[in-house]
């Protein structure tokens, strides 16, 4: 993938959108040391490059009963295309599934998983995940508490 050349109030608009994307263009701009229009130039272009996606809120996984973090490392039975792709597809439309890596090493696939409770996760893995066709083992690890976490990418 190619990278973008950015100069410094890019990135700073940039730093100040992973912060708050709530902010006006007015605030933003001056905030980033840009004119509104500029401002608003800039990010249309970022939007159009591909750097900048979708704008979302974020929520707070106890205060919605999904406190659980699981990291799940799976291996696979079969390394054939098709089975990766089946595997894949099954992961985009399990809600549960937050995050998921295809991995080098021992396991095949790196997966954050959230849950209600840990029995709400033991439903997931035995009637879900390890009932996958093409799954031939996991093993879980459960969080005991997030130490960091963040979306904004260091620009």
């Amino acid at each position: 993938m190619k990278q973008t050349s950015l100069d410094d109030v890019d990135r700073r608009i940039l730093r100040l959108l992973q912060l708050d994307a709530s902010m006006s263009h007015a605030a933003l701009a001056e905030a980033a040391g840009s004119s509104p229009a500029s401002c608003w130039r800039r990010i249309k272009a970022m939007e159009e490059a591909g750097i900048l996606r979708a704008s979302v809120r974020l929520v707070d996984a106890d205060l919605v009963g999904r406190g659980v973090n699981v990291m799940c490392q799976v291996r696979m039975k079969s390394h054939a295309l098709n089975d990766r792709l089946a595997f894949e597809h099954f992961l985009q439309t399990k809600p549960e599934v937050m995050e998921a890596h295809s991995m080098s090493g021992e396991w095949d696939y790196l997966l954050r998983i959230v849950a209600e409770d840990v029995a709400g996760y033991e439903r997931f893995l035995m009637r879900d995940l390890l009932n996958h066709a093409n799954v031939a083992t996991a093993a879980s690890h459960f969080a005991l508490s997030q130490v960091k976490y963040t979306t904004a990418l260091p620009v």
